[in-house]
């Protein structure tokens, strides 16, 4: 599907940006193409969003922060979805609550649709004669606004893959996607860094989260990171090996959780007749015994871990790692929507962009000197710094230029839904 926002005019002073915006929001549409009415409207747990109310949200973001302030006489087609799609706001409004958000059969599909390209034509109105007073902050907006629907993308990837796991049927959002090559996984190797002064965080004008701001010093000792995440098959020793049977290798809330919950194995993973499979967004495949690890939980990274005889490396490790390397890898561009097994590559760290987010050990916390957003922004990423541990490098359905170096992503410790895998580390 297309979006319906007017054309760009070439004189338009943000045209480029209102042609990036185009694509970003027609990207979003194109992913709930191939969805039924009935799949949009499922919730299946409370971290799950239905897909019609993401669509919903990343217009209301613009709405709210981009056409009330900016745009003179703008209308809502409904003021009472300033209430439903508003996520975590609280400075702004009263969120609807997020886990009834699969109770909103209406507004249906199609009226989500029409209130994006409502929001599409009003963008389009507003960045061809942007307000000269606020033309900058117009700017700013929009970006963080793209970048918030990039992220969403990628949500919406997850939980439709987490709404149609739940169907006995099994069936696949897209029948047409590739599979991967089969490749064998090469040897793990390590790569050795000495113990230094670094700086870390995003520095420079380009985009990015007020999260990954400042850049600031870390002492790093010296360390060792492995060339490849972990794969299925090393996985899988670890579960052969009793690994979700053996206290001594859980944390404490870890091993309570996966008791509780009766985990045996990483989220979509199935044992058939035929030996392991794994349900995919494509549908119920074999397992690729090759392929990154992918839906664990940091408990399990964790654990996995400390039965290999090493750890999780720290985010500020992982940067270090990570600073100059290539941004390539295995994206929501590839079309694979799954972790793909790393190929030959002597003498360089792989996958580290792309195919699964990796765990590190690190929390989800402030950097010195760390200031959030001004006015109802500032709640985008600063009151989640409680809890939560980060992740980094993208995975299989993040956007491609959405990911860099400095990105921290933060998830729960139980949660798994999200495409998360681990790296290894040790002491030099």
């Amino acid at each position: 599907m297309s979006t319906r926002a007017r054309p760009v005019s070439a004189s338009a002073p943000l045209a480029p940006l209102l042609a990036r915006l185009q694509q970003v929001r027609a990207t979003s549409e194109r992913i709930c193409a191939p969805l039924a009415v009935e799949d949009q409207v499922i919730q299946s747990m409370a971290d799950v969003s239905p897909p019609k109310w993401h669509l919903a949200h990343v217009s209301w973001f613009f709405e709210a922060f981009l056409l009330k302030p900016y745009l003179p006489g703008y209308r809502t087609p409904n003021p009472a979805y300033d209430h439903l799609f508003n996520s975590y706001y609280e400075t702004h409004g009263t969120p609807f609550p997020r886990p009834q958000r699969g109770l909103l059969s209406r507004p249906t599909v199609a009226e989500v649709l029409a209130y994006r390209h409502h929001v599409d034509r009003c963008l389009g109105e507003l960045l061809d004669a942007p307000p000269a007073a606020h033309a900058e902050e117009i700017n700013r907006r929009i970006e963080l606004g793209l970048q918030h629907e990039q992220q969403h993308q990628e949500l919406l990837l997850m939980d439709i893959k987490h709404i149609l796991a739940q169907n006995p049927l099994c069936p696949a959002y897209r029948d047409d996607l590739p599979v991967p090559p089969t490749t064998s996984s090469n040897k793990l190797t390590w790569h050795s860094y000495p113990a230094d002064l670094r700086q870390i965080g995003h520095a420079g004008d380009a985009f990015a989260f007020d999260c990954e701001r400042p850049r600031h010093r870390v002492f790093v000792e010296a360390f060792r990171l492995a060339s490849r995440p972990v794969s299925n098959g090393e996985y899988l020793a670890f579960i052969m090996d009793g690994g979700y049977a053996r206290p001594e290798l859980w944390l404490a809330d870890g091993w309570t959780l996966i008791n509780q919950l009766g985990w045996q194995a990483p989220l979509y993973w199935r044992h058939g007749d035929s030996g392991w499979e794994e349900i995919t967004l494509g549908g119920r495949r074999p397992l690729d015994h090759h392929a990154p690890v992918c839906h664990l939980s940091f408990y399990e990274a964790d654990a996995y871990a400390t039965w290999a005889g090493m750890r999780l490396p720290t985010e500020a490790e992982w940067e270090v790692a990570a600073v100059d390397a290539p941004r390539q890898g295995n994206f929501y561009e590839n079309d694979y929507l799954q972790p793909v097994a790393a190929t030959a590559q002597a003498g360089a760290l792989q996958q580290l962009f792309g195919d699964v987010w990796e765990w590190t050990a690190s929390a989800y916390r402030p950097y010195p000197g760390f200031r959030p957003l001004a006015g109802s922004l500032g709640e985008y990423n600063g009151k989640f710094m409680s809890g939560q541990m980060v992740l980094r490098g993208g995975c299989c359905v993040t956007p491609g230029e959405h990911i860099r170096a400095t990105y921290r992503n933060f998830f729960y410790p139980h949660m798994r839904w999200q495409f998360a895998g681990l790296r290894l580390a040790t002491e030099a």
